[in-house]
């Protein structure tokens, strides 16, 4: 009796399979750009949000507030404590900037003093491509755009 059972087991793969835990991670350390000296950063990530809001002024325009450069410190925590202790993994966010003020004979801005200002903590990745929120390991996943009138569970 002739069997015409086709294996699609015997068939070779054409393409590999992306490590997707790379791309994760990879994303990640362009966005932070730690690997690149405050200089040498690329106008990219969280260097291009600082740029994009910054310089600041106040109402009347007599100070201004400049961005120079930002710098993370190591986390004050391992990843095993924070889980441990309910703590969100995250590393402290530091930026230099310089405060003018207005000469209003000359109307330009003189007075500088820069200083390096604590910005905030900001949720740093595991090596796994997870991040540790409040002891709980979370993991972002990427939204799908939601058509009209399709629900998803």
């Amino acid at each position: 009796m002739d069997n015409n059972r086709i294996s699609f087991g015997k068939i070779q793969s054409v393409l590999e399979t992306p490590d997707l835990l790379d791309i994760q991670t990879g994303t990640f350390e362009d966005f932070l750009q730690l690997k690149k000296g405050p200089d040498k950063r690329d106008n990219k990530g969280l260097q291009e949000v600082f740029q994009a809001n910054f310089p600041i002024f106040d109402n009347k325009e007599n100070y201004r507030l400049d961005f120079i450069e930002y710098n993370m410190e190591t986390p004050r925590f391992s990843v095993q404590e924070c889980m441990e202790r309910g703590l969100t993994f995250a590393t402290p966010l530091k930026g230099k900037l310089r405060l003018s003020t207005k000469d209003p004979d000359t109307e330009e801005f003189v007075n500088s003093v820069e200083q390096e200002v604590y910005l905030g903590n900001l949720p740093f990745m595991t090596e796994k491509g997870t991040f540790v929120i409040n002891g709980a390991e979370r993991v972002i996943v990427s939204q799908l755009h939601r058509s009209p009138g399709v629900a998803f569970a």
